[in-house]
């Protein structure tokens, strides 16, 4: 068939007729297709069905009404056009309801036939159009996100269009809100979909470290380096290589981020040989990109190269009802982890959940349903369950104030009683038994204390690095 030639199969008994209609249609750059018979009709839509049938009822084998039952009972995506020379309403009227888009009665002009199958065809772009956008607009799961508002489906269109791009994609967006989940989607929606997908985050590497992290380092070039270490950029070779928190990357980092960008090659730290890969740069990050290029702190020319494809993740609280898609699905996830009994949340609880402004977004949701499924049991989740500052603020001492109210005094203010100085310790030295404890108490699942510690397990991450690091830890 030539390109971009418009298929119609042209069912017709009288060959006379059938050159007219076909020479009618030629003008119009449609490639017709003419057969005689119902069977052959009924072949040729087994092989494939055309855009438009032009379909005589009088055939010499069958009516041309039971090829029109067959195309509506098997769904064809075709638009029918009933032609005939015993017009009657009867006939128009249950050709209708077997699907047929117009009847014609012979005889008829070559522009009122030519007009009808143009009319047909448009009929059909708006049907798949629509069913194209009712496909996009209905989706609730893409690739790990969850979420059906407008503002995620737009993001979802976006990845669709640029998976399939080698353009290096720009992530940005409030902490919390998705980002390594969208460069997941778009490596999984890619046809670097079967090779690696290698993400680091930047800001929780040691600087000194990270050169040796994404470009990998040869026995003995530094202190500790006892043998040769693949990077992250080899071995994402054929896949997506993912920087999250680009933002963090020392200066001088940068300008060898900027040339691996620009040749595909690097060398490992401490090495001398050259090495080539084929990767595509998916790359992240919470601030304002733009800003940081005009305070200094990133390279002009590096952004541009990265900001090629640019998709901004809008944050929980523009994102309509998808707070509670989200919560009930790690509802779901988290009852079964910790075997509690919830399955929904009242409406008190819901309406919490939906005007609450969420600056940790998704992962502060996260983490608030798991301190739910962790601290508490029943079937519904009610107002009361949800930790502050969504719900009531917990006494500090939960027997003294009832019994003190059922006696019916006042509760005394607890006097404040200020510390020695011997007794002070650094902030850093309680943030990290804080966090020690909290790990210690979940038996080492430090996913689960960073839920209780209403953080993200990265910071933990992060922090015992940088503790290991000073030797503190």
């Amino acid at each position: 068939m030539p390109p971009g030639s418009i298929p119609v199969l042209l069912i017709e008994d009288t060959p006379s007729l059938a050159r007219v209609y076909a020479e009618y249609l030629k003008k119009e750059s449609h490639t017709v297709i003419s057969v005689e018979t119902g069977a052959d009709a009924l072949a040729q839509l087994n092989d494939g069905a055309p855009k438009v049938v032009l379909l005589d009822l009088q055939l010499p084998d069958m009516n041309g009404m039971e090829v029109l039952k067959r195309i509506d009972t098997q769904a064809l995506p075709c638009a029918v056009i009933v032609i005939t020379a015993h017009g009657s309403v009867k006939a128009a009227v249950e050709a209708m309801r077997y699907g047929a888009y117009d009847f014609l009665v012979k005889p008829f002009s070559a522009d009122r036939l030519v007009v009808t199958v143009r009319n047909a065809m448009e009929r059909l772009r708006l049907a798949q159009l629509v069913d194209t956008f009712e496909k996009d607009l209905n989706r609730a799961r893409y690739h790990g996100f969850i979420g059906s508002s407008l503002a995620m489906q737009a993001v979802y269109r976006i990845v669709d269009s640029a998976a399939s791009s080698r353009a290096t994609v720009f992530i940005t967006g409030e902490s919390g809100t998705g980002k390594e989940v969208c460069a997941e989607a778009i490596h999984r929606q890619s046809q670097r979909a079967a090779r690696p997908f290698i993400a680091i985050n930047c800001g929780a590497i040691p600087k000194d470290l990270m050169e040796s992290e994404i470009f990998g380092h040869v026995k003995g070039s530094f202190t500790g380096a006892v043998s040769d270490r693949e990077g992250a950029a080899a071995r994402a070779d054929g896949g997506t290589l993912f920087l999250d928190e680009i933002c963090e990357l020392a200066p001088d980092l940068q300008t060898k981020l900027l040339r691996f960008i620009q040749t595909g090659t690097f060398t490992p730290v401490g090495g001398s040989k050259l090495e080539k890969v084929d990767l595509r740069i998916v790359c992240a990050t919470n601030r304002d990109p733009l800003r940081e290029v005009e305070e200094g702190r990133f390279r002009e020319d590096l952004y541009y190269r990265l900001h090629v494809i640019p998709i901004h993740l809008p944050p929980l609280r523009e994102r309509e009802d998808d707070v509670l898609e989200i919560a009930r699905h790690y509802l779901a996830e988290f009852a079964k982890e910790e075997k509690k009994g919830f399955t929904s949340f009242s409406p008190e609880a819901q309406q919490a959940l939906r005007h609450y402004h969420w600056p940790g977004n998704v992962r502060q949701l996260q983490n608030v349903v798991r301190i739910v499924a962790v601290l508490h049991d029943g079937d519904t989740v009610t107002p009361e369950m949800l930790p502050p500052p969504l719900g009531a603020p917990q006494p500090l001492v939960p027997a003294v104030v009832p019994a003190l109210a059922a006696a019916g005094a006042a509760p005394a203010p607890r006097p404040h009683v200020p510390p020695s100085p011997d007794s002070i310790k650094p902030l850093w030295e309680v943030e990290k038994d804080a966090i020690e404890d909290a790990i210690a108490a979940c038996d080492g699942n430090i996913p689960r204390a960073a839920a209780l510690l209403q953080i993200s397990a990265s910071t933990i991450y992060r922090k015992r690095l940088a503790w290991q690091a000073e030797g503190k830890l």
